[in-house]
């Protein structure tokens, strides 16, 4: 395992918090300076046929330290992995990385929660990993995917969250209603419950306005041609009924009778960003029940990636708090989104009182922090200490860098 590097703003709840941008910032130095670097190539395939790539150096199979291009890689392809998504993988390099990640990456392996959701949950397909030469990696063949910019007419725009709900009506770009109602749908094991709610939201919003041209949504989870993939918000509803989850939008899409979308909410947020900037190049980042991430391209389009990042690793501290649903340990919904308030407050010796919603959880800190509570204070700064090193990434090393 490589040196972990310490952040130079630790957040004060978590002190022992090891940025991942900088431990992986800084093994890409050790492999430049050790002037003796080997090529790794890593290939995403996509269900449409879009293929992403990845490249960077990696200490060769001879060197002194090339046991820490194991920990470091895998870390890397697991964010690729939710960054971008992929049923298939190459791993183009030396041999004992590629046939690494395909041994965690499979039934029984350490990441046999992520092999499981992105090959039968996400892409209905078996997740394969391909251990190859840097050469037989696919050239890349990314699309994108042009969404959304018309305000003409009577339009609808909703928001699924964890929390609450949102929903509002709009008709040549201004708004004439908006309405957000407070809902818990992650308890909910009825399909019914999550249809009757979102209908309620548009039939009430359609009911402002003379007509209804188009419908647009965005939510946490994963959506593939306006199907749902896989959502925490649909968590309590058992595997036997999940069809009726899976087909949601389309049913509503047809009994509302108009054209309708529904997308990640990291790609709206940055489509919002690009609309509003009148300018494209726009990463936008959605932090609320779940973490999602979503990017315009220069051309306009958005990226077509997977952008959830819920599951994406952020912290290499090996005893970094374990998520409860992948149980990998350091992923980044445990640290900005509303998740991360609660594994926080305790912490702060805020104590939550347990009969709340989780709506109602947030509120009781934030009106905490309204109030001038400092230990609610020392919750946001150690979210922001934590963000830090990622936005850093980002601003320095562009979209493409993956971590």
């Amino acid at each position: 395992m490589p040196m972990l590097v310490e952040p130079k703003c630790i957040p004060p709840l978590d002190p022992d918090f090891r940025p991942a941008s900088l431990t992986n910032r800084q093994f890409r130095k050790n492999v430049a300076d050790s002037c003796g670097g080997v090529p790794l190539v890593i290939g995403l395939e996509r269900s449409d046929g879009s293929i992403s790539r990845y490249e960077m150096q990696v200490f060769p199979e001879s060197h002194s330290q090339a046991g820490g291009n194991f920990f470091c890689i895998e870390r890397i392809f697991k964010f690729l992995l939710w960054q971008r998504g992929g049923w298939k993988a190459w791993i183009g390099g030396p041999a004992s990385i590629g046939e690494y990640i395909k041994n965690c990456y499979a039934s029984g392996g350490a990441r046999e929660f992520d092999c499981h959701f992105m090959g039968r949950d996400v892409y209905e397909r078996p997740f394969t990993v391909i251990s190859c030469t840097p050469s037989d990696v696919p050239v890349e063949r990314e699309t994108g995917r042009s969404l959304g910019r018309h305000l003409n007419g009577c339009r609808i725009g909703f928001d699924l969250g964890a929390s609450d709900r949102k929903a509002s009506a709009v008709i040549d770009g201004r708004a004439v209603f908006s309405e957000e109602v407070a809902w818990q749908p992650r308890s909910q094991s009825d399909p019914e419950y999550h249809y009757r709610e979102i209908m309620n939201a548009l039939k009430k919003a359609a009911s402002k306005m003379p007509r209804v041209d188009a419908i647009g949504g965005s939510a946490a989870g994963i959506y593939v041609d306006n199907k749902v993939r896989v959502a925490s918000l649909f968590r309590g509803v058992p595997k036997d009924q999940y069809d009726k989850i899976r087909n949601l939008f389309l049913r509503i899409r047809d009994e509302m009778g108009v054209p309708f979308e529904i997308v990640n909410d990291g790609d709206v947020t940055a489509l919002a960003g690009s609309i509003s900037l009148e300018d494209n190049g726009v990463l936008g980042i959605a932090l609320g029940s779940s973490e999602a991430a979503g990017y315009v391209t220069l051309e306009g389009k958005i990226s077509g990636w997977l952008n959830e990042l819920a599951f994406a690793p952020v912290d290499y501290n090996p005893d970094a708090p374990v998520d409860e649903w992948s149980g990998d340990r350091g992923c980044g919904a445990l640290y900005f989104s509303q998740q991360c308030i609660f594994h926080l407050a305790p912490k702060a010796e805020i104590e939550i009182p347990a009969n709340l919603t989780d709506t109602e959880k947030l509120r009781f800190v934030q009106e905490k922090l309204e109030a001038g509570d400092e230990k609610s204070r020392r919750v946001g700064q150690s979210i922001a200490a934590a963000s830090l090193p990622e936005i850093e990434t980002v601003a320095s090393e562009g979209i493409n860098t993956g971590n």
